[in-house]
């Protein structure tokens, strides 16, 4: 039986939006596991659904989504930003589903003050492009130019049109913004997680929406293993999918991460 990873993206984020690292990852783990993705409630193929305010809501639509699929667990779960607080939660309260869960660029109350948790430089543009703009491709370019550091202008160009036809296609209205906005806030990282139940910290050095020092201060909160990108981006798998998907095939060894 193949391991299943889970692949989980932040705010207003859906599974598209990954570009292709499923495929990076699936290919770097070998042919045991097996790697999906998944769209929470107001984003993605879910679109039209009511975004929840509460991160645990969240969980629970997500274990109703895997559970229509037929996949009960153990799990991997592998999670961007927002995603992380849902994996946290999904590990806190469901352990016998959740094998191991791998947190990239994620942050929480109240291990974090809300400064490093979304850096005040970024305020500005993301009123400006984000909740008010309306010119689609513009937000998405604006989106890039603060997430990635690794691409070149014409691949931003590039990602920014696919993007842009993604959010044409089923997009995330304001009102889930809000919502999701909301539940993030919300949220408090637990004190503990299970034992047993490894945990991977990713961050990387030159993230200009998170402070890395969130992921530290996760990390240090649970005595949790830790991988460093050393120049990347908020979104790791858009700028450097490579690195990333070795670093989680390196975590998951000969054996699946969890398993013993």
């Amino acid at each position: 039986m193949p391991t299943t990873w889970i692949l989980l993206r932040g705010l207003v984020r859906e599974q598209a939006h990954w570009n292709g690292f499923a495929d990076r990852l699936a290919g770097a783990l070998g042919a045991d596991h097996r790697v999906m993705c998944m769209d929470l409630p107001g984003n993605g193929l879910r679109h039209r659904d009511r975004s929840p305010t509460r991160i645990a809501a969240m969980v629970d639509a997500a274990r109703e989504d895997l559970a229509r699929r037929g996949v009960d667990g153990p799990i991997h779960l592998v999670a961007l930003s927002l995603g992380g607080m849902v994996a946290m939660d999904w590990l806190q309260r469901h352990p016998r589903q959740v094998a191991a869960a791998a947190l990239i660029n994620s942050s929480a109350a109240p291990v974090s003050p809300f400064w490093h948790r979304l850096k005040p430089a970024n305020y500005g543009a993301i009123v400006r492009h984000g909740l008010l703009g309306r010119d689609r491709l513009k937000r998405e370019r604006m989106i890039l130019e603060i997430t990635t550091n690794r691409l070149s202008d014409a691949d931003k160009d590039r990602i920014a049109r696919q993007f842009q036809r993604i959010d044409e296609a089923r997009p995330v209205s304001a009102a889930n913004t809000v919502r999701q906005l909301w539940a993030a806030a919300r949220f408090r990282a637990p004190k503990t997680l299970p034992e047993g139940r490894p945990v991977l910290v990713i961050s990387a050095a030159g993230d200009r929406l998170v402070d890395p020092r969130c992921s530290a201060a996760l990390a240090r909160r649970w005595s949790a293993q830790r991988a460093v990108h050393p120049d990347g981006g908020h979104d790791l798998s858009l700028d450097d999918p490579g690195w990333l998907a070795d670093t989680l095939a390196d975590w998951a060894g000969p054996t699946p991460a969890g398993t013993k």
